[in-house]
């Protein structure tokens, strides 16, 4: 049995009390993924930004809003696992200030300085020791496997999963699975629950080792 990180759905960057900036993450790969986790036997712990999807009774899940607190929960709790699957959504920019009354509408464009929010798994890819490994994922709209393999290398993932917007809330997607060669090691498809049951087998047939890091 391992003990694995999942990191799930969106982060929320907000621009005044009550507006803020993300994307349409629905959680369901990251919820798969620890279904698919827990039925290998594996111990799951879900990082999950606020998502209306449901997850597994018996996974741990540490729900968080900002790319912040979710970099700060993962870096909690990675020393003491195995591996992570990064499969959230986290926003790459927040506002520059955040205001503390409602931006009101003055009739005039209204300009936004946003700054980069810390990039998780670039972080988590640093401080990884000994046998633990990262599996990505990677959400391009263009040049998709190329990209992909540059934030594989980048961030010192062990492999990628690459796919497109189509992604996006979707009830099925497909990903191809990138190594750090730039060989394709498989193309995944079907129900997101089909493709976390394929990717979980993957990892377990590379990296899954018994006992905790």
């Amino acid at each position: 049995m391992s003990r694995i990180l999942i990191t799930s759905g969106p982060t929320r960057e907000y621009l005044d009390p009550v507006r803020y900036l993300s994307n349409g993450s629905s959680g369901r790969m990251g919820s798969a993924l620890a279904a698919a986790g827990l039925a290998a036997g594996h111990e799951i712990i879900v990082v999950s930004g606020p998502v209306a999807q449901p997850y597994p009774d018996a996974a741990q899940v540490v729900p968080v809003v900002s790319t912040q607190e979710m970099l700060d929960a993962c870096r909690a709790a990675f020393a003491t696992c195995d591996g992570l699957i990064a499969a959230a959504a986290p926003c790459d920019y927040r506002p520059q200030t955040l205001a503390t009354q409602k931006i009101r509408k003055t009739g005039q464009p209204l300009e936004l300085r946003l700054v980069e929010t810390p990039d998780i798994v670039a972080a988590l890819g640093s401080q990884k020791r000994g046998a633990q490994w990262i599996v990505g994922f990677a959400l391009e709209t263009d040049d998709i496997q190329r990209r992909a393999l540059a934030k594989l290398r980048a961030k010192n993932c062990d492999l990628i999963a690459a796919n497109g917007p189509r992604a996006i809330d979707a009830l099925s997607t497909r990903v191809r699975l990138l190594a750090p060669a730039g060989d394709l090691v498989a193309m995944l498809s079907g129900s997101k629950q089909r493709i976390a049951r394929q990717l979980m087998a993957i990892i377990d047939q590379r990296f899954a080792r018994p006992g905790c890091a």
